[in-house]
């Protein structure tokens, strides 16, 4: 569906690039996780996959079009929820008939549905509304465009920890074979048990992108371990319950991902990540 290829950016030309020869598939029906540090590009990334924001070298294709030439029949087929934005003073009803329009699958009901799982009304003024609320009613819009491609800039910034729960819920029941979900997020608890498949940007490059089943087919995560149960621990953390720890797998014995955990190891360990994944499962 969106290809990235050889993809180089650098806001300055005397300082390092932010992305040096980034290749990246994004497959439909899955939901990616976009990992990384506070500045590291990420929100930069999913700006440049909606067509805001260009490479100077390299390739962005949706269906093998260029994404930079913001065509609309390619611009119908990307919705990008960013980290930081305002709504109008406009009603509900109001802001869904001013853009809907360019959305030929957007889906009302849908819409309502969703509202109803976060458990917001129709008000007349979203000018008005918290962050929080205008996240949910943001996501809820996005979700009911049906685009086959739909990019996520911390979404769960503002969310109270119940509504991060909805969250989570009403991305599950968006979720269809023919979509994508990009979510880009530092709060990488919130994408527990949602996700398909890990990106980890690092030092200008992607440093894994694996689907998360092989990657608990290398990794052995535990928690609540004695120090005699992670002998040969590949990372480990002590904790009040004991240790938490990242094993090697020969077995490909699947365990539960600790994803913040993987993220850390990843961050402290670039070279054992790229030495475990080098030619991970597509």
């Amino acid at each position: 569906m969106l290809q990235i290829d050889n993809l180089v950016f650098s806001y300055h030309k005397k300082k390092a690039p932010i992305f040096e020869g980034i290749n990246l598939t994004i497959h439909p029906g899955s939901v990616y996780g976009l990992l990384g540090k506070n500045g590291i590009g990420k929100s930069t990334l999913l700006y440049m996959m909606s067509g805001l924001m260009f490479p100077h070298k390299g390739h962005i294709t949706l269906d093998g079009v260029e994404v930079r030439r913001r065509r609309p029949e390619t611009l119908e087929k990307i919705f990008l929820v960013p980290e930081e934005f305002d709504l109008p003073a406009i009603s509900v009803d109001a802001y869904v008939r001013r853009n809907s329009v360019f959305y030929p699958h957007f889906d009302r009901e849908q819409f309502d549905r969703y509202l109803t799982d976060f458990e917001l009304e129709p008000v007349k003024n979203l000018a008005k509304t918290s962050m929080g609320q205008k996240k949910k009613y943001l996501v809820s819009f996005a979700l009911a465009t049906n685009t086959p491609l739909l990019l996520m800039d911390e979404p769960t910034n503002g969310m109270d920890i119940p509504s991060k729960s909805q969250f989570r819920k009403v991305i599950a029941s968006g979720m269809t074979e023919q979509k994508s979900i990009v979510i880009s997020t530092h709060q990488v608890r919130d994408l527990e048990n949602m996700i398909d498949r890990i990106d980890i940007l690092n030092g200008g490059r992607l440093l894994l992108d694996s689907d998360t089943t092989t990657i608990t087919s290398h990794l052995r995560f535990v928690k609540g371990a004695g120090e005699d149960d992670i002998e040969g621990a590949l990372y480990k953390i002590s904790t009040i319950a004991g240790y938490s720890a990242i094993l090697p797998n020969p077995t490909g014995e699947e365990s539960p991902l600790d994803i913040e955990m993987l993220f850390n190891y990843a961050i402290e360990n670039p070279t054992e990540i790229e030495r475990l994944f080098a030619n991970p499962v597509k």
